[in-house]
């Protein structure tokens, strides 16, 4: 008989991989809920909406009533929690929105978890991210047992999160298991981060803005090697464990910026280096780390994962695929998506 596992903010750019994946187990019948904010879009879930193992909810995580009503209706037995706002940026403009939906949603979650999720195998597996280490210095990497040090709001909400959802664990007893991530990129990100940002503005040759001198260095990782890591986390992690997931790729922003611009030219037919001249760099963004850097050793010792392709592979696919996505990407950036 299938488990009932609900994905919070599936909706989003890793969480839509991440149903997918989980659907292909048919094991699992898969509860979407996703409030459907600016960066939430059924359209990534088009080809998903006729699995009988499927059902989409669209709530607030922040609603304990409609929790209620959906742990007990869909008789949840596990929580894959990725609902959170992730912008940096926006974070810095609207530091309580974060608060709210990071900190207050995760704990009404983990409270209707509580109550809900009492058997021994029942799991709570919380999505966060590296950013909650701050800012590592020119060598050594982010473990397990570095200290947290966040930075920005951002940061911070997340944070909280991770420590309230390890407290659920010691205090309750809720079966938790958590995973920090770096830098994801692939299809169907919305288009203010940087590498769909970047690609949709080399296709319409419009400025390319870095943020200071475009040295803040961040480890990619490819959004298919992640749903694959969430998923055996999520399987075969130790109860109340953290597991880093990083892609071990670290390259500098203005790295970044020049290979898309070489891969978007080359697919585009244009000469080489055409886009390159789109750089520009512009004030640097409060509170910007130097550098995040993953320890990826834990999960691929216990659990056998590592990623599995390059960078320069995953960015090829990556400009691909917004290239042959054209409607998706315009409808993202006027916002008729979310008609």
């Amino acid at each position: 008989m299938a488990e009932n596992l609900l994905i919070t903010g599936g909706a989003g750019f890793i969480g839509s991989h991440l149903v997918k994946r989980f659907l292909n187990h048919h094991s699992y019948r898969v509860i979407n809920l996703d409030a459907l904010t600016y960066a939430g879009n059924l359209q990534n879930l088009k080809e998903v909406e006729v699995h009988t193992n499927y059902v989409f909810v669209k709530g607030d995580i922040q609603d304990a009533e409609l929790l209620d009503r959906v742990f007990q209706e869909y008789q949840i037995d596990h929580v894959i929690h990725l609902a959170a706002e992730s912008h940096v940026d926006r974070s810095i403009d609207q530091p309580l929105d974060f608060v709210k939906t990071n900190v207050l949603g995760t704990v009404t979650l983990l409270n209707t978890a509580k109550k809900y999720l009492q058997k021994d195998h029942q799991r709570f597996h919380h999505v966060s991210t590296d950013e909650v280490f701050g800012s590592s210095g020119a060598e050594g990497f982010f473990t397990e047992t570095t200290a947290y040090a966040p930075r920005s709001p951002y940061s911070a909400s997340k944070a909280s999160s991770d420590h309230f959802v390890m407290a659920y664990h010691h205090t309750y007893g809720l079966n938790v298991v958590l995973s920090n991530c770096s830098n994801n990129y692939g299809s169907y990100q919305f288009p203010e981060k940087l590498i769909p940002l970047m690609i949709n503005n080399i296709k319409n040759e419009k400025s390319l803005p870095v943020y200071g001198k475009g040295i803040n260095v961040r480890d990619w990782l490819w959004v298919e090697d992640h749903a694959e890591a969430i998923d055996l986390v999520f399987h075969k992690g130790r109860t109340g464990e953290t597991y880093n997931i990083g892609g071990n790729e670290e390259r500098t922003n203005i790295d970044m910026v020049h290979l898309l611009c070489d891969f978007t030219d080359q697919q585009l037919g244009r000469p080489q280096g055409t886009s390159r001249n789109l750089i520009t760099f512009v004030k640097d963004r409060a509170g910007h780390d130097l550098r995040y850097a993953i320890d990826a050793s834990k999960i691929k010792n216990e659990l056998g994962w590592e990623p599995s392709i390059t960078l320069e592979e995953g960015l090829r696919k990556t400009v691909s695929w917004y290239l042959e996505n054209e409607s998706w990407l315009e409808d993202m950036v006027s916002g008729a998506y979310q008609e």
